[in-house]
């Protein structure tokens, strides 16, 4: 399978003495560091590792499983391992998602470059890949898995074994008529190119050459003109539908000759549908596209809770991995709890409770170090002191000493403000949240005094010598503040003053009623709330909870009861336009799948626009009673087909999944429903469906959809496979129902819809539980969306 790759790979004098293999230390704990012996394999995309060289050897990783390698200091393993083994000599690889990273020591300083350079070296070459590079490398990987003797060859035997690896139940004496058309060298066996054309055949997709036909005079290609019906008819791109046909005959037509005539093979075709260009998700929702200069309290703000956790709120790990996962993921919001420590150095914890702990000087460093990788737009640190004065001294010096220019410290131009500062104000700024001695007026004013004692010094150190000796001898009346100030110093209250002064727009407050924060409280001042206390002011007083988020921030957070860190539905509480819903991010799920679908969009800048009607202080808009005048609208989705779905266990070689999909919208209470297709038996590689299923929604702009695949378990309540969410509103829209479709099984009311203003074939590009990419497991869709409800004639 090596001449898949071949010729494409970045080989380098690394890459080589990779692929002769090398014996390192694997480092789970302190106790726990054993020799392993890890080699490359020829294919450039695999690593195995063995007990020894010669040794059995199995899987270990992938390189595309690969994020990023870093150097033995920055590991916080290896640093307590620094008396032990040279920082040098130690890297760590880390893993897409969830996955634990893995810390190796190298023999020499040497063999350590030889693995981190080499390693970067092909991440970098994967993450370039196109379409069909990635699509080779998953080949290539399933070559690898099928290939159990590894001698670069595949029999039918294993062909047979992988079929079932790969979800496919295959009549045996069909499977060796394929077999048998793809090995062109009569070897009895399938290298390389046979094995992609083995592939190909497997892979015909039907649903679409009907498609492809429909459109095509001669059923072989698709001319320019037929190519521009299809764009303008089907998938509704109007006026642009000409210039964009010649572009992506140029992007996706594998053919140059095909090019050069301006024409799109069947081939083509499919990877256009298969492309971004094809995805359920609007491109034009991926960069930066929302207006990014209101206030910070008018945007849903990705937040974590607890984010030195790792796993539980009881016995896990703290670690500042926590931080780096959370801000590498796009969370704006990072919380910190902070206790006093030995030696005078303040330590980050789950108080009460067995988690272990972690310098906050550390905490603070990451923070520094990652805040602005994935998005420059500010980041807020969340502040649970519980320290003492004198702990207190230190957190403030750590803040301001380490993060420098980046801290906030004060108003942005000196003067007080009458709303907050806009993201795009705040860019590359980290805002401390926390409790403060006084209010922000008081600061200003104290700086204007200080400003101006300043300036008194100044005069003195220039007035004449015996003036000098005239202030020595008579001390000069401080204000009346500076008075307090000093009395307070003395008496050492419980809020230090130069961390209090570090709290510049989010103050934090605590909450009696809705009433009494408009009466008494400021724009700058923030409030938190427990899921339970925040669900139940949402039912008794939804309205009034979206007014007072239209003017001030609030924070949410789970219940102390969730120990095992599970986390609530956000979409609840965004309803009530809460900005800072805080999720405990280590703990993959449905929650985590919304909370990553909505913050997806806009850059994944970790900041999304609120709807209008939750910006208005003045809003009529109630979560749980949602009325006109929101434009309702009813989604029609035929769920055609599904390709390549993996299965969950990949330990069970002869069971073959049975999948169905359901669709899930999620947003006010009336939306919020699900529907699902019927399972299609022994068949993850290529099922089909075409269902439809259809959905009603009140309030579009709060809706988020989730498009789930299971494997059918009647016993287990189905297993899951894979899942994608997004907003209702970055999906992408298309062309009228083509009667082949709007005949298939529907809802009466809906088979009418053959003029239906929005639709499209696109195709939903599947995530595993932890968020990873399940590349190519896709699901064939047909969408379409029309204004207002089933039988609304408006």
């Amino acid at each position: 399978m090596v001449s898949l790759m071949q010729g494409r790979l970045p080989i380098n004098q690394d890459v080589l003495l990779m692929q002769k293999g090398m014996l390192v230390r694997k480092v789970r704990s302190k106790s726990w560091k054993k020799l392993r012996y890890f080699r490359l394999q020829d294919d450039g995309m695999t690593v195995w590792h063995a007990r020894q060289a010669g040794g059995k050897a199995k899987p270990s990783f992938s390189i595309s499983d690969v994020e990023t390698v870093r150097e033995g200091h920055e590991s916080e393993l290896l640093r307590s391992l620094a008396e032990e083994f040279p920082l040098e000599q130690g890297f760590t690889i880390v893993f897409h998602g969830r996955r634990s990273n893995l810390d190796l020591v190298a023999n020499s300083v040497e063999e350590a470059q030889i693995w981190m350079q080499g390693l970067q070296h092909l991440v970098d070459f994967v993450t370039s890949m196109d379409q069909k590079e990635r699509l080779d490398q998953w080949l290539s990987d399933w070559f690898q898995r099928g290939d159990k003797n590894q001698d670069g060859r595949m029999s039918f035997p294993e062909v047979q074994r992988l079929l079932h690896l790969m979800n496919v139940e295959m009549d045996q004496e069909y499977a060796l008529q394929l077999f048998q058309a793809a090995d062109t060298s009569q070897s009895g066996t399938l290298e390389g190119e046979e094995f992609v054309e083995f592939y190909k055949a497997l892979t015909k997709r039907p649903e679409v050459q009907e498609v492809f036909e429909n459109f095509s005079a001669d059923g072989q290609k698709l001319t320019l003109l037929e190519f521009v019906d299809f764009l303008r008819e089907e998938q509704k791109e109007g006026e642009r539908a000409s210039d964009l046909a010649l572009e992506l005959i140029n992007r996706y037509e594998p053919s140059d000759s095909g090019k050069v005539r301006h024409v799109l093979s069947l081939d083509g075709f499919l990877s256009y549908l298969c492309s971004k260009d094809g995805d359920v998700f609007n491109p034009a929702c991926l960069p930066i596209y929302q207006d990014m200069t209101q206030p910070l309290n008018h945007y849903y703000i990705n937040s974590s809770h607890n984010t030195y956790l790792v796993g539980d709120q009881l016995c896990g790990q703290s670690s500042v991995e926590g931080y780096i996962r959370a801000l590498k993921r796009g969370c704006r919001c990072v919380e910190v709890d902070i206790w006093d420590g030995p030696s005078g150095e303040p330590i980050v914890y789950h108080g009460h409770t067995l988690t272990s702990r972690i310098p906050f000087k550390d905490v603070v460093a990451t923070v520094a170090q990652y805040a602005f990788q994935t998005s420059d737009y500010p980041v807020i640190l969340s502040l649970e002191n519980h320290c003492t004065w004198e702990q207190q001294q230190v957190m403030a010096l750590h803040l301001t000493e380490i993060l420098g220019e980046q801290l906030l410290s004060t108003t942005l131009d000196g003067l007080l403000p009458t709303q907050l500062p806009s993201p795009e104000e705040l860019r590359r700024k980290i805002l401390v949240k926390g409790k403060k001695i006084q209010t922000l007026e008081e600061d200003l004013e104290e700086e204007e005094e200080e400003e101006v004692l300043e300036s008194q010094l100044e005069g003195e150190q220039e007035a004449k010598p015996e003036l000098e000796a005239q202030f020595e001898s008579e001390p000069q009346e401080l204000s009346p503040r500076s008075k307090d100030k000093k009395k307070d110093k003395k008496s050492k209250p419980i809020m230090c003053p130069s961390l209090s002064a570090l709290v510049v727009y989010l103050k934090a407050v605590s909450f009696h009623s809705f009433t009494h924060s408009r009466e008494h409280y400021r724009f700058y001042e923030t409030s938190s709330f427990s899921e339970t206390k925040a669900k139940s002011l949402i039912k008794e007083a939804g309205n009034a909870f979206v007014q007072h988020n239209a003017w001030q921030l609030s924070r949410v957070y789970p219940s102390g009861l969730r120990t095992d860190s599970s986390n609530y539905n956000p979409q609840e509480l965004w309803n009530a336009g809460c900005q800072m819903v805080a999720m405990n991010v280590q703990t993959a799920g449905l929650e985590m799948d919304i909370c990553d679908g909505l913050f997806r969009q806009n850059g994944g800048c970790g900041y999304v626009l609120k709807p209008d009607f939750l910006r208005d202080i003045q809003s009529s808009f109630h979560p749980e009673r949602p009325i006109s005048p929101f434009k309702a609208q009813t989604l029609l989705i035929q769920v055609i087909s599904g390709q390549q779905l993996p299965k969950e266990d990949m330990t069970k070689e002869r069971s073959i999944v049975d999948p169905l999909v359901r669709v899930e919208i999620f947003g006010v209470r009336p939306d919020t429903t699900r529907q699902e297709t019927s399972y299609v038996e022994n068949n993850g590689f290529n099922p089909y469906w075409g269902q439809t299923l259809c959905f009603r929604v009140l309030v579009p702009e709060l809706a988020l959809l989730r498009f789930v695949v299971n494997d059918y378990n009647w016993k287990t309540r189905h297993d899951f496979i894979g899942q994608y969410t997004l907003p209702w509103t970055c999906m992408q829209q298309g062309g009228p129902v083509p009667q082949t479709l709007a005949s298939s099984p529907a809802p009466a009311p809906f088979l009418m819809l053959s003029s239906c203003p929005f639709l499209g074939y696109r195709h939903i590009h599947l995530l595993s539980k932890d968020g990873t990419s399940l590349h190519p497991a896709t699901i064939f869709v047909h969408i379409c969306i029309r204004e207002g409800l089933e039988g609304d004639e408006s």
